[in-house]
């Protein structure tokens, strides 16, 4: 509730001074709430009713703040389910879903992932400062089995998990010492970092 609405100094242990939540940090901007589906029924009250008010309160205040924010919420969940099932409030589902995107999981859409891939090595590769001997970004090359791999993969975590696998990749391929100019990613690498990432989402499951 502070993290979205803010507090006053002194409205519970820790608030030492008086704080901007979201909404007033996003006024007149756009306000991102990703994983809705996640709120505690108790939050998601306060949430319907500043929708439906245009107004908060601080934590610990009594003077309404009105907010001009533009809400997207996004949930890997199926909230209709949840509207069902009692943990998700139907005022709120209805309020949240006046424009609806479904985006299909990754394994729907096998033909965007070479792009995605391309895009996402890009970035990690700036990001580790994987560099050719004149400092330039250098991007790796994916043989292609490797390739093939990762298209067919079932991406369960989907995007996300496509990027921990890339970054790993990047990061235990691109950064090891090497004497040829390009690094190359091979199907064996791409099973090894499949493997480790299976193993820290079970570890953390």
């Amino acid at each position: 509730e502070s993290e979205l609405f803010g507090h006053e100094k002194g409205s519970f242990t820790g608030a030492v001074g008086q704080r901007k939540g979201y909404f007033e940090a996003a006024q007149g901007g756009t306000l991102f709430l990703d994983e809705i589906g996640e709120m505690p029924v108790a939050l998601q009250v306060k949430l319907l009713r500043v929708l439906e008010t245009g107004k908060f309160t601080r934590v610990g205040s009594t003077t309404p703040i009105a907010t001009d924010a533009r809400i997207i919420a996004a949930t890997n969940r199926d909230l209709e389910l949840d509207v069902r099932a009692g943990t998700f409030r139907s005022d709120l589902y209805y309020r949240l879903r006046a424009v609806m995107l479904r985006i299909p999981p990754l394994r729907n859409r096998r033909e965007d992932i070479p792009f995605l891939i391309e895009t996402m090595l890009e970035e990690f590769v700036r990001k580790h400062h994987i560099t050719d001997r004149s400092g330039r970004p250098q991007m790796p090359q994916i043989t292609p089995d490797a390739a093939a791999l990762l298209i067919g993969h079932e991406w369960r975590g989907n995007i996300r998990e496509l990027r921990n696998t890339l970054e790993q990749l990047v990061v235990l391929v691109c950064s090891a010492s090497r004497d040829e100019d390009h690094a190359m990613i091979t199907r064996r690498d791409v099973e090894r970092a499949l493997h480790l990432g299976s193993h820290f989402e079970q570890g953390h499951a």
